[in-house]
């Protein structure tokens, strides 16, 4: 027996090699893969984008203190999973997401009083699949002024129709039940 590290989770494995073979690298434990994360933060709230290519079956949960998602997209039809455990406390009602062709941003609302968080995760490991998204970054100490492009990212998520929010029914959204009028 030898121990295999994986590289997306850091988990060790325990894995058999017949004489001469390699251990192959172990998959995680459920099949399931990292999605790319890009994040940005302003005072009041944090931006989050997870990168999955037509993505189907999406499911994205908030906690106090966690966001959970999975779902299945990309070319090879792969299902990507992942749990961030925040620095923070987040406002999970309040947050907003929605499903777009190549990605899904997410605007999540920090609770209030909260100060800029050093790190996005509670752990303080670096792990490959999280990056800063400078596009969208601020810094603490940043003037406001420019702070109308938060705003028109926000106003364009709301006017969205796939829009979802936290506590949104998603099973009776379908717009194909409408009846449709008789053909002549």
């Amino acid at each position: 027996m030898t121990s295999v590290v994986d590289r997306q989770c850091g988990a060790k494995f325990r894995t058999e090699c017949q004489s001469g073979e390699k251990p192959r690298a172990a998959i995680m434990a459920n099949d399931k893969h990292l999605p790319p994360v890009v994040w940005a933060q302003r005072k009041d709230k944090l931006y989050v984008t997870i990168n999955v290519e037509d993505c189907k079956d999406a499911s994205v949960k908030f906690d106090n203190n966690s966001l959970q998602f999975s779902g299945r997209g990309g070319k090879e039809n792969i299902d990507y999973e992942t749990k961030l455990e925040f620095y923070g406390e987040i406002d999970g009602e309040k947050s907003k997401y929605v499903i777009l062709p190549r990605h899904i941003p997410l605007v999540i609302v920090k609770k209030e009083g909260a100060p800029y968080w050093p790190r996005l995760l509670k752990e303080t490991t670096k792990v490959h699949w999280l990056k800063t998204d400078f596009n969208k970054w601020k810094d603490e100490d940043d003037s406001d002024a420019d702070d109308s492009k938060g705003a028109a990212f926000e106003d364009m998520m709301n006017n969205m129709g796939n829009y979802k929010g936290a506590g949104d029914d998603l099973e009776n959204d379908d717009s194909d039940n409408e009846e449709l009028p008789d053909l002549e």
